[in-house]
């Protein structure tokens, strides 16, 4: 699909998306439960897809109506198929696979597109140390995994992912006993205390000291429940920053009490100068006259693209750190920005875990890919706002990965998307 933006301003109300993140946890803790979950407001991207039916080849069965979805599980007795697919989501791969190994059964686990070539090293290191078979493909999928998996006493290395983590807490969350995690260097703490704090509303209570010892005492079950799904903010950045570069938006059913590291979204706001009103479950951002700011994203990759976008508004250099996080995402990301920002008149630098952002030089109308990368799509979106002519952006079907109502949204608040399907011959 090719996508043309054209500059213009905005102004309107939008409903924040549903939180991939939040949702893909629930499933787990869903999946883990005995007995029948009620998941309200679910998300429907390709990743939330992905893990309803990894859940239900793990033997949940799913009932999806109108507005909420079914999810009967029972308890950590999984009753899985021979293989898993967890499409192209890295948290799924990563929180499933430990999951999964609850299980005494073989089971393959596989993805498909820039899963493929990530590397899943870590869990040939850590899950032999609590008496699972694994094998790889040098490192990289599918997985074949034997179980079950017996809780220990283990250190792990938080630097690279806190995804494997996540998986880890929620294995250990239904079969653990007076056993501890120890973690070293966490990168994401945010997300930790996301995975927790769901836990804790299916009834697992984990005792956690400064997000590097994770303490399970006696035996404990997950209980099923109702669970609504708050939105999202790492796709809500992008409206916020379009509002901050183009016009106004209100933007709704966003939790700034929320454990998701992204709302730091809203700190960049402030530092950059755009015009910042959060209620309770509101964000309202209007435009102001912008200035370059310094941003720490080590705990939230995902800002990156949005951060970019708002930077290339700002006068002056912005400088972005944790570039080192960007490198195994759906694209390598920091030079994916680089290489299409670049096309559209923004100079950035990359030095080491550093990014500068050369801002205020104007925005400039031309065709960028997405490099099947959902973020870069929708930050290259954003950025066309503000420029001197359309934005062509290729192979935006991307979004579907995390958020297939994007371009619906942005014209909802006053963007002007035209979509063109292309033929696969393109």
């Amino acid at each position: 699909m090719q996508v043309t933006i054209s500059p213009g301003a905005i102004n309107g109300t939008v409903t924040a998306n549903p939180s991939k993140s939040a949702m893909q946890r629930a499933v787990a803790a869903a999946l883990l439960s005995k007995g029948t979950s009620i998941i309200r407001n679910p998300g429907l991207s390709n990743d939330c897809l992905a893990a309803l039916d990894v859940a239900q080849k793990l033997g949940a069965i799913i009932n999806r109506t109108e507005d909420h979805i079914e999810i009967t599980g029972n308890g950590s007795k999984l009753n899985p198929e021979k293989e898993i697919n967890c499409g192209e989501s890295g948290l799924g791969i990563r929180m499933f696979t430990p999951v999964a190994a609850l299980s005494e059964q073989s089971i393959t686990i596989n993805g498909h597109g820039s899963l493929t070539v990530r590397p899943m090293n870590f869990f040939e290191e850590v899950l032999p140390q609590l008496d699972i078979k694994i094998s790889s493909r040098e490192g990289k999928l599918p997985l074949n995994i034997q179980g079950p998996l017996h809780p220990k006493n283990i250190t792990i290395d938080g630097s690279l992912s806190s995804q494997f983590l996540t998986g880890l807490l929620m294995a250990y969350g239904a079969v653990a006993e007076d056993v501890t995690i120890t973690v070293k260097d966490l990168k994401s703490k945010p997300y930790i205390a996301l995975t927790l704090q769901l836990m804790e509303q299916f009834g697992i209570k984990v005792k956690e000291e400064n997000f590097e010892k994770f303490y399970f005492g006696k035996r404990q079950q997950y209980k099923a429940g109702e669970y609504t799904v708050e939105g999202d903010w790492s796709g809500a950045a992008f409206l916020l920053v379009a509002a901050a570069v183009a016009g106004k938006a209100e933007v709704h059913h966003l939790n700034t009490q929320s454990a998701q590291s992204d709302k730091a979204i809203l700190e960049a706001l402030e530092k950059a100068g755009a015009g910042l009103l959060p209620g309770m479950f509101t964000v309202i951002v209007e435009k102001n006259k912008l200035q370059a700011f310094d941003f720490d994203a080590t705990d939230c990759p995902d800002l990156f693209p949005p951060l970019v976008a708002l930077a290339a508004n700002c006068e002056g250099t912005t400088k972005i750190l944790g570039v080192n996080r960007l490198a195994h995402k759906e694209s390598d990301r920091g030079k994916t920005l680089q290489q299409e920002f670049g096309k559209m008149g923004i100079a950035i630098d990359l030095h080491g875990d550093e990014m500068l952002v050369h801002g205020g030089t104007g925005i400039k109308g031309t065709t960028v890919s997405s490099h099947n990368d959902h973020r870069i799509a929708m930050a290259c979106a954003v950025a066309a706002l503000t420029a001197d002519a359309p934005v062509i952006v290729e192979d935006a079907e991307a979004i579907n990965k995390s958020y297939p109502e994007f371009f619906e949204h942005l014209q909802k608040i006053g963007g002007i998307v035209k979509k063109e399907e292309t033929s696969l011959t393109h």
